[in-house]
């Protein structure tokens, strides 16, 4: 928690995974958030950010401290929160300050977020629910139990990879699978194994090869009809440009990567005006950081929002999946999201 600074008050969450989440990373049962809060409640934040992605909890502190020393106002205009927030400190951190300031005028207004935001209502697609990389017959078992779940992402990028989408195709043959490798694969080594894995019905790859290998990604997708989503390689609105040029199916838009809704809205219109898919993500986060993400469904081709069903101690309130894992968003103004009763 912070000191004494009463302008932004910052609160860290360890979040509760449901089972350890192993990726082309490594593994992990625990992941940080962080909750931002403005003066009195008056709107909130949040910033949550993977190990591998190496920003420090001090770098993003040493954002928010900055910030709180400041003496001038929030803005009460969109068009000024981009500039009031600057481009010091990580981008976690700057997307906690950017939904913040977002929820605190849309609670001033008294509309949602996305009325705001002058977004087309968010559209109640399915998110996907993710099966983190096991042996194949675990993968099998969580494949099963996530039955409600129509569409299912699948962690790739390590050894016996088509075993394991087999065996969660013979556990699951109704569902809509997508693949995400986390980088795990050269450019030679995702061809191979999409060639192989194409034949299992899948909707898309996602993010083949490592981040900066942006030629690889457009190799990738020379060689196949699926869909290649970028998600660790779009960071920055160059990065659009690059991977559009590359040939590049689509993207996957994370707040938390970009700097928040601000420059994530910008990013996502550019896609769109160069003709790629759109598939709203998320990192671990709440359902603050969620909710506000989910917002920006209307723009969207597919959803990647399951955070909160893969965490058992999710403090807030704010989005809801309905019994087809369709997402749907509150009414209420700002982000949405408020505290959970106690038990």
């Amino acid at each position: 928690m912070s000191d004494d600074f009463s302008r932004i008050r910052w609160q860290s969450l360890i979040l509760q995974l449901r089972n350890p989440f192993r990726l082309s990373y490594g593994v992990s049962e625990t992941r940080q958030a962080f909750w931002l809060r403005l003066t009195d409640d008056e709107g909130w934040g949040e910033a949550a950010i993977p190990p591998y992605y190496g920003i420090s909890n001090e770098v993003m502190i040493a954002c928010w401290e900055a910030v709180s020393r400041r003496t001038d106002s929030f803005p009460d205009e969109l068009a000024d929160i981009e500039a009031w927030i600057g481009m010091d400190g990580p981008a976690p951190a700057r997307a906690a300050l950017d939904l913040a300031l977002h929820d605190r005028i849309a609670r001033r207004r008294g509309v949602p977020l996305h009325r705001l935001l002058d977004l087309p209502a968010p559209i109640p697609l399915p998110t996907s629910f993710t099966i983190a990389i096991g042996e194949p017959a675990e993968m099998a078992r969580l494949a099963g139990e996530a039955a409600r779940y129509p569409v299912l992402k699948i962690k790739l990028g390590s050894d016996d990879d088509e075993a394991r989408l087999a065996a969660v195709r013979v556990a699951r043959p109704d569902a809509r699978l997508r693949v995400d490798a986390n980088a795990g694969w050269s450019a030679e080594e995702a061809v191979r194994h999409v060639r192989a894995l194409e034949r299992y019905g899948l909707e898309m790859i996602e993010q083949p090869v490592a981040k900066g290998d942006i030629a690889g990604m457009g190799y990738v997708q020379a060689h196949t009809a699926l869909p290649v989503i970028a998600d660790e390689s779009l960071q920055t609105s160059a990065d659009v440009e690059a991977l559009a040029a590359a040939g590049v199916a689509g993207i996957n838009l994370k707040l938390m990567k970009v700097g928040g809704l601000a420059p994530g809205l910008r990013i996502l219109r550019r896609a769109r005006a160069l003709g790629m898919k759109v598939m709203l993500g998320c990192m671990i986060e709440t359902s603050l950081g969620v909710t506000a993400m989910a917002h920006l469904a209307g723009l969207a081709d597919w959803l990647d929002l399951d955070a909160p069903l893969l965490i058992t101690n999710d403090p807030f309130d704010g989005l809801w999946y309905d019994d087809a894992a369709r997402v749907h968003v509150p009414e209420r103004a700002g982000i949405g999201v408020g505290l959970k009763a106690a038990d």
